[in-house]
């Protein structure tokens, strides 16, 4: 399996390049060049298979200079005593048509533990293929949740330093409080002044700085990302919509003959694009559902092909969703125009220059034809938490009540009552202010009172990670400048620029 960057197909890797070095060095984001296809052999032979074996057989499609124990090492190692019950990605029937992918039962509550509980064994593994024996400097922009999951995953291990940057006062209290209290002694975390896209931006701009990697690879050091830009983030993503269309099959053959769809609440495309693959790969995905909330600026693409972030930004009840850049749309359309990086690099230098651009109607046409977009406010986030609950009995996050939204709405508009995967990308409890304000409850001032309170009224069990926040120690309360990130880099790393 060989590697293209969006941004230029004369840039050719094996994927323990693309996963050691995160971006290509001109900025593009690494695809494979041909998506392998799963028989009907194949899905037969998976299902009877656990998720460590579901997720070394689908890994093992794309990242083909891994040996077969080195697949098996990296399953194991992020699988296997991580996540409740050693099921890292259950489905929740809540009727005939509408099941819920849990994908918030890892070490920090949120669906990003599924992809970077693995990713450090990925990395590690990878650099050592590589063969340059540079420490790698993991660095992180988040908009809530990559963050903690990040640095639970790359905590102590050796060979890396792990630096995460996020918005202040664009996390919810309870992300903000995983992220600094984190332990582990290769572990940085900076708020930044500015909104997610700000950190996002800084990130970027510090991988494609030429003096700052020189200076690094002087210090024996080299960059690379646990944001979704790094294949190794977004492939593990692709296994848990393999592993739902096998647990599916659980309802018997007519339940799928129309296929299924898939609803993902996102901000940077790229949970949504996991499915895409998924998809390609041979699950009988029909409608990919990509939901938004007030930053509306994908839904708003989907519908008129024009990508413009020249809009105002909003802090939500949904944060992780707060984004106006979406890094992984580049792959998308890499994908739609058939791989024409010059296009797609076109594309990104407008988004650059102009804040904008808009695709060709061929492209737009595809797009309408894959994806439906919709997005939901403050008010309906609330109000469908609410209806869930006393419809359901059971409790959702704030993303997860736009992607609920969302859908109600797709199926509104369009009378299709296919069999539907909600993706839930979080536990309630990272968000218990805005979820127990929806129910309609007076909310305590204390976080964990809160918590407790949510607890109780529900009759729902605070998950244990966020339980042992009450005790945490803080170890970081560092806040810079958006245009300051690359000193703080630097600085941390003990290097003068």
């Amino acid at each position: 399996m060989i590697y293209n960057s969006t941004r230029n197909n004369e840039q050719k890797a094996e994927a323990a390049y693309a996963i050691a070095h995160g971006i290509s060095k001109e900025g593009g984001l690494f695809v494979p060049q041909t998506i392998p296809a799963l028989t009907n052999e194949d899905f037969k032979a998976l299902k009877g298979m656990n998720y460590v074996d579901r997720a070394k057989y689908i890994l093992g499609r794309f990242l083909t200079d891994f040996t077969e124990e080195e697949l098996e090492y990296c399953a194991k190692g992020a699988y296997l005593g991580t996540f409740d019950n050693d099921q890292p990605a259950p489905l929740k029937a809540l009727d005939d048509q509408i099941n819920v992918l849990e994908l918030w039962h890892g070490p920090t509550c949120a669906f990003k533990d599924l992809a970077l509980q693995i990713l450090p064994y990925l990395l590690t593994t990878s650099s050592k293929k590589v063969g340059d024996g540079k420490k790698t400097v993991i660095l992180v922009a988040t908009s809530g949740d990559t963050g903690k999951a990040a640095l639970e995953g790359f905590k102590d291990v050796p060979g890396t330093e792990i630096m995460v940057f996020y918005p202040n006062d664009g996390v919810s209290a309870m992300q903000q409080l995983q992220m600094n209290t984190q332990k582990g002694e290769n572990v940085y975390v900076c708020a930044i002044n500015g909104n997610f896209d700000d950190a996002q931006t800084g990130v970027k701009t510090i991988f494609t700085n030429d003096d700052i990697k020189n200076l690094l690879a002087e210090n024996n050091m080299d960059f690379s990302s646990a944001n979704s830009i790094n294949w190794g983030r977004l492939a593990p993503q692709i296994i848990y919509y393999v592993s739902a269309y096998l647990d599916l099959m659980d309802k018997g053959e007519d339940y799928l003959k129309d296929g299924f769809n898939v609803v993902v609440p996102t901000g940077n495309f790229g949970n949504i694009l996991a499915a895409y693959y998924a998809r390609q790969m041979g699950a009988p995905i029909k409608k990919l559902i990509c939901a938004s909330n007030n930053n509306n600026v994908l839904s708003d693409f989907l519908k008129t092909g024009t990508y413009d972030r020249n809009r105002d930004f909003f802090t939500t009840i949904s944060p992780s969703m707060d984004i106006l850049i979406s890094s992984n749309l580049e792959r998308m359309l890499y994908e739609l125009t058939g791989h024409n990086d010059k296009q797609v690099a076109a594309w990104q230098d407008a988004l650059k220059n102009d804040g904008k651009y808009t695709v060709t109607e061929d492209v737009l046409a595809k797009l309408k034809d894959l994806f439906f977009g919709g997005y939901c406010s403050e008010e309906n986030t609330s109000k469908t938490i609410k209806n869930v609950y006393e419809k359901y009995g059971y409790l959702i996050d704030t993303h997860t009540a736009v992607a609920v939204s969302v859908y109600e709405d797709y199926k509104a508009e369009t009378g299709d009552n296919r069999p539907t995967v909600i993706a839930s990308t979080a536990s309630p409890y990272k968000f218990a202010n805005s979820v127990l304000e929806a129910l309609g409850e007076t909310v305590p001032e204390d976080e964990f009172d809160i918590a407790e309170k949510l607890s109780a009224i529900t009759n729902t069990e605070i998950p244990a990670p966020i339980a042992a926040l009450r005790t945490a120690e803080i170890r970081f309360n560092n806040v810079c400048e958006k245009d300051d990130m690359n000193k703080v880099v630097l600085n941390h790393l003990g290097i003068t620029f």
